[in-house]
């Protein structure tokens, strides 16, 4: 299976933690830079489509940013889904692909019981959504929260945790109203 992680962070020099997860995944896993390869957001819709298309798992990689995903993210989206490509009539180049996302949350206030009253999981819905839109399989996310102040030890643990998760032969979906 191959799998490609689309890295969404727009410093990512400064990251503590996505650079971790990135730096401790195995050398069969392809990551792209999406930021270093994208910086005025001007994206190369046939050769991410390409990439798209030789991945069997493709995951979404990025800091939580006000509830979201950075703007290149949507971009990205905007761009590379195109109507009779990965949706609409015609439009099934993603079908049976998995979907990961793998976000890091900065705070651990997510939940009916914190601050946010949102659980992470029902702030990434559209992802879901666009999933389903793509006839993809939308898995379980990875989810790094407290990524703001998390412990080296929590963060190492973390890291193994994604390399392991990513090289699962078949992970979970995530039903559609969970």
């Amino acid at each position: 299976m191959k799998t490609t992680v689309l890295l969404f962070h727009p410093n990512l020099p400064e990251s503590r933690v996505n650079l971790a997860l990135i730096n401790g995944l195995d050398d069969d896993i392809e990551v792209r830079d999406m930021y270093d390869l994208y910086p005025d957001f001007k994206i190369d819709v046939a050769a991410e489509q390409k990439v798209l298309l030789e991945a069997d798992r493709i995951v979404l990689q990025f800091p939580m940013h006000w509830y979201g995903a950075p703007a290149l993210t949507k971009q990205w989206e905007d761009d590379v889904l195109e109507y009779g490509w990965a949706y609409g009539t015609g439009g099934t180049a993603l079908e049976g692909k998995e979907v990961v996302i793998a976000v890091s949350p900065g705070a651990k206030n997510y939940g009916r019981d914190g601050f946010a009253k949102y659980t992470v999981h029902e702030l990434l819905r559209p992802f879901q959504a666009t999933s389903r839109l793509t006839h993809t399989r939308f898995i379980k996310p990875f989810i790094t929260d407290g990524a703001s102040s998390i412990a080296d030890d929590a963060l190492a643990s973390q890291v193994e945790k994604y390399n392991e998760y990513l090289h699962q032969a078949r992970l979970e979906a995530l039903a559609d109203f969970e």
